[in-house]
């Protein structure tokens, strides 16, 4: 004869739920501000807008070379040799009249609106300055 095992009934386990007691909010009542007199407000300082520098705007940056000091130069009005450049940018400001420029390696001594130009320079230019002619 086979021995029954019982079965454990299983035991229910009551949970207790706390329920949240909502507390009454105490409403504040908001004074009427008096009004500031106008010198007491304070004006934003108006923007200064930058100044441009002397000259007509004929190109912009492109690239530079640090090896040869040359910048590339994406012509927007005509150029040619012995001119006065200024190089303007956030961290640049450079004037010198144009000794060298080149066009695939080609010496030049006139370039037209949308050539690119190679343009020797005396210091470091970055990409997107602009460069006016004085």
């Amino acid at each position: 004869m086979a021995l029954k095992k019982k079965k454990k009934a299983k035991k229910t386990v009551k949970k207790i739920i706390r329920k949240k007691i909502r507390k009454p909010v105490k409403k504040t009542v908001k004074r009427k501000s008096t009004p500031k007199k106008k010198s007491a407000l304070r004006k934003k300082p108006a923007l200064k807008k930058p100044l441009k520098p002397e000259g007509k705007l004929i190109g912009v940056v492109t690239h530079y070379f640090p090896h040869v000091q040359a910048a590339v130069i994406k012509l927007k009005a005509p150029l040619s040799m012995g001119e006065v450049i200024k190089v303007k940018g956030h961290t640049t400001d450079l004037s010198q009249s144009v000794t060298s420029m080149q066009i695939d390696r080609v010496d030049i001594s006139n370039a037209k609106k949308g050539d690119e130009i190679g343009l020797q320079v005396s210091s470091r230019v970055r990409q997107g300055d602009k460069v006016y002619k004085l």
